[in-house]
């Protein structure tokens, strides 16, 4: 196949690219300094040259708390750039497989969210991405949607490599234990999202590396696996941090990948599994 992938130098775009390549793939990686996703000419040019067979857009501006003070970034970026991409990949009849994220929750349910349930953002990223979404499924047919969370990847600042950072110092490292969710490593997910656009899957799919667990719990066995006193990770609430973060996240975001399983799909390995792999990497390329 041919494929396009927006956002291709980011920490999932740069997974993307590289398993579509050793899959034997033609990828044109579009990285931000050569396609700015808000830019409609920009997009439908890129997309009509190139026709590829499918585009994985994973272009997005995830900074969640710049998005509370930027809200017209974040919609012009994750809202009105899907608009373009599903737009252009109608017109040159591309399959879209678009990311999204579990931030279109609000939190607030006690089970794993489904596919199937409400969406109900509770920031100004959540809501752009709620719209990237709406507009990749109204005007692109057939797309497909994957929802993530709590994701890391080698090409990129994430929770865990700043909490490798912290684990070579000293001192006390506060983290909240309030909000649970799934992380998810950008390697898996790449792996993971290429049969779907292989197969043009359409709908909505929740994939995420497997068990739930809070920032706090991460933190703690990120630091164990780092040879670092994990005792040094204390625990404190949302309402407890200082300072305060401007966006509100979701207490629950852990992501039922429901429609993976009930469609008999792979499902992503254990979290325990990939953070052991993950920080294996990380410490022996800074060795």
């Amino acid at each position: 196949m041919r494929v396009l992938v927006t956002g291709a130098a980011g920490q999932l775009g740069t997974e993307v690219v590289a398993v579509l390549a050793s899959a034997g793939h033609d990828v044109t990686a579009a990285t931000h300094d050569r396609l700015d996703v808000g830019d409609r000419d920009a997009v439908l040019g890129a997309i009509t040259s190139v026709r590829p067979d499918a585009v994985v857009h994973t272009a997005a501006w995830t900074a969640v708390d710049a998005c509370e003070a930027d809200t017209d970034r974040a919609w012009r970026v994750n809202a009105l750039g899907c608009r373009y991409v599903a737009d252009a990949c109608r017109r040159a009849g591309a399959h879209l497989c678009a990311v999204s994220t579990d931030y279109v929750f609000d939190g607030a349910q006690a089970p794993p969210y489904t596919e199937w349930d409400r969406t109900n953002p509770i920031n100004a990223y959540g809501r752009s991405k709620e719209a990237g979404e709406h507009e990749a499924l109204a005007l692109a047919p057939g797309a497909t949607i994957v929802r993530t969370s709590w994701l890391a990847g080698a090409a990129g600042p994430n929770f865990i490599t700043t909490m490798l950072r912290l684990a070579a110092g000293e001192g006390v490292v506060p983290v909240v234990t309030d909000q649970r969710g799934c992380p998810t490593f950008a390697r898996d997910l790449a792996e993971g999202i290429v049969p779907l656009v292989v197969a043009r899957l359409p709908g909505v799919f929740h994939m995420t590396n497997q068990g739930a667990t809070s920032w706090w719990e991460l933190a703690r066995a990120t630091f164990a696996l780092a040879g670092a006193d994990e005792d040094r990770v204390a625990p404190i609430t949302t309402a407890e941090l200082v300072p305060a973060r401007p966006a509100r996240r979701p207490a629950n975001s852990v992501l039922d990948n429901a429609a993976l399983r009930l469609a008999g799909l792979p499902l992503l390995a254990d979290h325990r599994e990939a953070l052991a792999r993950f920080v294996k990497s990380a410490m022996e390329a800074r060795a």
